[in-house]
């Protein structure tokens, strides 16, 4: 399931519908274009709360999941917090891929 998410993270970014970036992100969350927000695990306590923040403010699906570093490299960058997925589509499945994973590794 690790590879299969990470892999989707690439396809949705070669696709043009990754934001990545603290302040690219908060912008995409503000102005209704986010469909879904990924905060890595290893983020920042601070990150993780200004994000949880802002998507419930905006109703926006956030999910923690990954580390910064493979977060980064799977969507061709360096190391990132935060991506927001821009496509509904991409995000659904996401979410499905997310959830699911939860499940088989026992919540964690």
């Amino acid at each position: 399931m690790f590879n299969k998410i990470y892999g989707f993270l690439g396809l949705a970014a070669k696709a043009g519908q990754v934001v990545s970036g603290d302040d690219t992100c908060e912008r995409a969350i503000r102005s209704g274009k986010a469909k879904l927000v990924i905060v890595a695990e290893d983020a920042t306590d601070n990150t993780k709360k200004k994000f949880n923040n802002i998507c419930m403010h905006k109703k926006v699906d956030i999910v923690f999941y990954g580390k910064k570093e493979l977060l980064g490299k799977y969507i061709g960058k360096d190391v990132r917090s935060v991506l927001t997925i821009t496509n509904e589509g991409f995000a659904a499945r996401l979410r499905e891929l997310t959830q699911s994973s939860r499940v088989e590794n026992g919540g964690e």
